[in-house]
């Protein structure tokens, strides 16, 4: 049985992926703070615990994934805060910076060998953020951009190997990513996407001749909303 590791498996876009990928039947290694069996229920769900904003649990978690074999890693986790900049506490910069951006590469060094010996898939879950320039998202669209420019780079590093990467970068999706900010989704289904649209993405990249890699993948909702909370 094939194997994918998945970061930010608890919830939102990371969860529905964890969940796709059980479907097709592959073994699931679940990546988050809050990891545990009962999130999905399924004997092929392997939780790993580990807070990958935090450089000690990250190299652990590494440690504990250069040990295996490996065929699809997803890079999901991460979060975002929208403020003006000098707003911003130091500790949200640096822990956005880590879990957005320098956690994806160091798993993605622990992983990348395995992956390249087993024609596999690295799929970074980036934003459409990180094609744009947004107020008050520099922090978060210069982690993103980074992540999607690490992608790219690393596509034509492999690319004598069979190693498919693909960056991934969704428009405003239905999950707990907004349950911090002072905004969040549209009610209305048009105006947003959900998180089995980037499972769906996922799906269909793994389901492509190999011979042929989708490098960048960008979904939008078909029309544009956003709810303001009130505060």
């Amino acid at each position: 049985m094939k194997t994918a590791v998945v970061t930010g498996s608890s919830s939102g876009i990371g969860k529905a992926i964890c969940q796709r990928l059980l479907s097709l039947g592959f073994q699931v290694v679940g990546i988050s703070r809050k990891s545990s069996r009962e999130d999905f229920n399924h004997a092929n769900f392997i939780p790993l615990q580990a807070d990958l904003s935090n450089e000690t649990a990250t190299l652990l978690a590494c440690g504990t994934l250069r040990k295996q074999d490996i065929h699809i890693l997803v890079n999901c986790a991460g979060f975002g805060r929208f403020e003006p900049h000098e707003e911003l506490h130091p500790k949200i910069i640096t822990d956005m910076v880590f879990l957005n951006l320098t956690a994806p590469m160091l798993l993605t060094n622990a992983t990348l060998k395995s992956l390249k010996s087993n024609s596999g898939y690295l799929l970074n879950i980036n934003s459409i953020e990180a094609l744009r320039a947004s107020k008050f998202a520099g922090v978060y669209s210069a982690t993103k951009a980074g992540l999607r420019a690490f992608g790219d780079s690393l596509f034509e590093e492999c690319r004598k190997s069979e190693l498919s990467i693909t960056n991934i970068n969704p428009d405003m999706t239905q999950s707990s990513f907004y349950d911090a900010l002072r905004f969040s989704t549209s009610d209305k289904e048009d105006e947003k996407l959900m998180a089995s649209d980037i499972a769906d993405a996922i799906e269909h990249i793994l389901g492509m001749r190999k011979g042929a890699v989708v490098s960048e993948y960008t979904l939008r909702s078909l029309k544009f909303g956003i709810t303001k909370k009130k505060l």
